[in-house]
């Protein structure tokens, strides 16, 4: 029965690093959306009597990330050469670190759950292949070819496809509110790699299997959810798991198999003999740390702290562009923060939505978000007011201009509604004699007072005064 094997999971993520040239290289790193082949030079191409220079904004943004990761990072770091013969890596070797990792023994808490973070390294990435459907051949795209990437590889301590999936969040978010990577799966700025075995509870871990190269968080849970299943078949069966490399299918919604899964030694390590090794200094991590900004889990006390509802304040704490929004228009906000959140997670993600907009290409201004809401707040606008009004604010204008050159301003004077009502009353005698001894008649004198105050005044207390009236 499939029930009884449990998965163990663990992850390889890949962050490229938003440097302005590639790790070893002064080739600029901005290639996503170019003409293929036009980031490289001779070092990305592998040319002979090239030399690597290592980058030290990459160090830098690999230290401030194992930090967030609650990594150790002092001490002696080392790169080394990994060899290997694919295509897509024209020095048929990729530089990359072995047993001296810039970042070892992390953790991250997902859930009140502790993942164990074993290392993060340096490394250059590889090119691309690309496969056209209309020839016998492939392509080769060296554009990404040397990009920084920092590969972080956890404990086998993930347990569900869904655990997976939000850690995977977690660390999207620490990478992007740090501003290390964009993090972008869909640019191939954020790569997963998943080892799951399956076994039964108590019992000593299996044998693991890789799944490679999944570029989306749905992807990951999807794979690991297939192939627990799988593995799971196999073993009920009798039969044995081969440690094996396989690729997901999305389109069949399937893993299939790659490879036989390569060993350390099959890439024949030894030090990078044109890199001498590193000495993270506790001076350096005094720099680097106090350099870092608030991290998400930092982030979500500070919102708790304000009232904001737990599962709000765990997606605004999560989002670099919202959290930004609403941390600029609290600033000066006097009111409840929730009232903030509710229009940024609200009417603004609505509108968003709607047009398929970015919130950091919008033309939202914080401060015009805080001034509706404040309009609103002091009863100078009503929320069906605010609504009609938002389309314009979310094009950059500015709603207390827009108050005063439209006089929409809410009516709250007593004596000005107490006016209305007169004059309302006067006109219908025969409905004011109905209202007196059936409320649901005061209907038919609310509409004609609401639109006498051109639908400007605040309802509560039309009503109240109305009331009043009809009592006296």
């Amino acid at each position: 029965m499939l029930g009884m094997f449990e998965p163990v999971i663990g992850l390889e993520i890949h962050l490229h690093l938003s440097t302005q040239s590639k790790i070893f290289s002064s080739c600029a790193t901005n290639y996503y959306g170019s003409e293929a082949n036009t980031h490289t030079d001779p070092l990305t191409l592998g040319l002979p009597g090239t030399l690597p220079t290592l980058n030290a904004e990459a160090v830098e943004k690999a230290l401030m990330f194992g930090l967030a990761l609650n990594c150790e990072v002092e001490g002696f770091t080392q790169f080394h050469r990994k060899n290997y013969y694919y295509p897509d890596a024209p020095k048929n070797y990729q530089i990359s670190q072995y047993d001296r990792p810039i970042c070892r023994e992390g953790f991250v808490m997902v859930d009140g759950e502790r993942i164990g973070i074993t290392r993060a390294h340096l490394e250059d990435d590889a090119g691309k292949l690309v496969h056209p459907g209309y020839a016998p051949y492939s392509l080769l795209d060296l554009n990404r070819a040397g990009m920084p990437l920092i590969e972080m590889v956890t404990e086998p301590e993930i347990k569900s496809a869904e655990q997976a999936r939000v850690f995977l969040g977690m660390i999207r978010s620490i990478a992007q509110a740090l501003g290390i990577s964009d993090a972008n799966p869909e640019e191939g700025k954020m790569r997963c790699d998943v080892n799951i075995s399956v076994r039964r509870p108590g019992e000593a871990l299996g044998t693991k299997v890789e799944v490679k190269n999944l570029n989306s968080f749905r992807s990951v849970a999807l794979a690991i959810e297939f192939e627990t299943a799988r593995q799971s078949k196999i073993l009920e069966g009798g039969g044995k798991i081969t440690q094996d490399t396989m690729g997901w299918d999305d389109g069949g919604q399937k893993t299939y198999l790659m490879r036989t899964k390569e060993g350390e030694a099959d890439y024949r390590y030894f030090p990078e003999p044109d890199l001498p090794p590193l000495m993270i200094t506790a001076e350096m991590v005094a720099k680097v740390r106090a350099k870092m900004p608030e991290l998400p889990a930092q982030k979500l006390e500070r919102y708790l702290s304000l009232g904001i509802k737990e599962s709000d304040a765990q997606s605004l704490s999560m989002s670099v562009s919202l959290s930004r929004v609403l941390d600029s228009a609290l600033q000066g906000y006097t009111g409840a923060g929730q009232n903030l959140v509710n229009w940024l997670l609200g009417d603004v993600s609505g509108y968003l939505a709607g047009r398929e907009l970015e919130l950091e290409k919008s033309k939202l201004e914080p401060a015009h978000l805080r001034g509706l809401v404040q309009l609103i707040d002091a009863g100078t606008l009503s929320g069906k007011m605010a609504k009609e009004l938002l389309l314009e604010v979310m094009e950059g204008a500015d709603p207390h201009a827009l108050v005063l050159e439209r006089g929409l301003a809410v009516i709250s004077d007593p004596v000005v509604i107490a006016a209305a009502i007169d004059e309302v009353m006067q006109a219908d005698p025969a409905t004011v004699e109905k209202a007196k001894t059936n409320p649901k008649a005061v209907n038919a004198l609310f509409g004609p007072i609401m639109k006498k105050l051109g639908g400007k005044a605040k309802p509560e207390l039309v009503r109240e005064i109305l009331n009043s009236k009809l009592e006296g």
